[in-house]
């Protein structure tokens, strides 16, 4: 079972998507998500520069050596860049090893540990009946756990609202509450912490009024505060039992989550931006955070995520894995089949894929009464329609940045 063809297909049926297609010389074919939000080329030269030629004929079975030999001999390891692209390779060889021995990915990680996967969806609005309201969407399309994000009053722009208009770029082009913004240049936000601080517990209180105490809520602070600011958001929000309040502060700063865990004990979501276990490393060890955010696409794949995260199990750290729609069907395969074989399962994001999306990815994941399932095809159960994939040809798209009343450019 040798590897006979490496090919990478680049497509934008609703957002940028990078999809590594390998091919064994007995016809089973593979497939990997390299898709990096806003540095997709990035991933694309890196896999057809430096990657494929070193695939041709090797073992597909022989997954684990493939992960060592691809992070250990380019001597350059870690970052974004390698650690997706590795993550397709990883993907893309599980899913012929599922599709040789007859089985999905979850039966060769060992078999379910649970029925389904509990998920949460995203509703935001600019004011609390728009909130509301997209609360109350979202339970109807069955989601028993609901993240709140939500405008803050004086702010035009701001990451997470579905509805917002207010962010402009060149082309004036309207974007949606996970962008990457099609055009030359970058949408740029506004930010003020000191309103936002001020604004989401009565958010909170107003939410848990209308919905009661039952419902889990998140919140996604996306990197904004100093150490104490996060802190003193993580006290302001305890009455309101989030099931947890994510990114903080930026967790590069690894020590700055030991100052916030001393003031709070609302549960904490770090890693959408790590990339490998020794980011995790300090954290995990000493409990400072209590879900692991990664998703296998930027993680080195399932092999690399799944040591992650069984790291975390000795700490009772749960997993959250990443699943905006800038990880594409493929990718959110890979982490259906491994948050279900995995013990220390916590929560799923999940964002549906648009219909376009749907037409070029084939799935067999279900959803039902709040909860995923990746379904029984042999491999990861994705399918990719080449020639669907070709209508849709790669557009330049950037996330969006911060800059604060004065100018300065703020963490995003």
């Amino acid at each position: 079972m040798r590897i006979d063809k490496a090919e990478v297909i680049v497509t934008s049926p609703d957002r940028n998507f990078v999809t590594l297609r390998l091919t064994t010389d007995d016809g089973l074919v593979g497939l990997g998500d390299a898709t990096l939000n806003g540095r997709e080329l990035a991933v694309v030269a890196y896999l057809k520069e430096h990657v494929a030629a070193l695939l041709i004929g090797k073992d597909a079975s022989r997954i684990e050596d493939m992960w060592q030999f691809l992070y250990r001999s380019a001597y350059w390891r870690r970052g974004p860049v390698t650690m997706a692209a590795i993550a397709a390779v990883d993907m893309a060889l599980w899913d012929i090893k599922g599709k040789a021995a007859g089985m999905p990915v979850y039966q060769l990680l060992g078999g379910a540990s649970r029925d389904g996967l509990m998920a949460y969806g995203h509703a935001s609005g600019k004011t609390l009946p728009e909130l509301f309201d997209s609360v109350r969407e979202h339970q109807a399309l069955g989601f028993k756990s609901i993240r709140i994000q939500t405008g803050v009053p004086g702010l035009r722009a701001i990451y997470g609202i579905a509805s917002n208009t207010a962010g402009t770029s060149h082309q004036g082009v309207r974007y949606d509450h996970e962008p990457a913004q099609r055009g030359a240049l970058p949408m740029q936000e506004d930010w003020d912490t000191r309103a936002y601080l001020r604004h989401i517990p009565g958010v909170f209180e107003a939410v848990r009024h209308e919905f009661g105490p039952e419902l889990p809520l998140l919140h996604d602070a996306h990197h904004r505060m100093t150490p104490i600011q996060a802190a003193k958001l993580g006290k302001s929000l305890e009455p309101f039992d989030l099931f947890w309040l994510e990114d903080c502060t930026p967790a590069e700063n690894q020590e700055a989550l030991r100052l916030v865990r001393q003031h709070t004990t609302t549960p904490l979501a770090i890693g959408e931006i790590f990339n490998t276990v020794w980011d995790y490393h300090t954290i995990i060890r000493e409990q400072l955070i209590d879900y692991v955010r990664s998703a296998v696409t930027h993680t080195g794949g399932i092999t690399h995520l799944k040591k992650v995260l069984d790291y975390a199990a000795i700490y009772q750290v749960k997993s959250g894995m990443h699943g905006p729609t800038d990880v594409s069907p493929v990718g959110m395969a890979a982490a259906m089949h491994l948050g279900l074989s995995i013990h220390n399962f916590g929560i799923q994001e999940y964002m549906q894929h648009g219909v376009k999306t749907n037409q070029v990815f084939h799935q067999s994941f279900t959803w039902n009464e709040g909860y995923l399932h990746p379904g029984d095809q042999p491999g990861l159960g994705v399918t990719l329609d080449v020639d669907e994939a070709g209508k849709y040809p790669y557009e330049q798209a950037y996330l969006p940045f911060n800059r604060l009343a004065d100018g300065t450019v703020h963490d995003w």
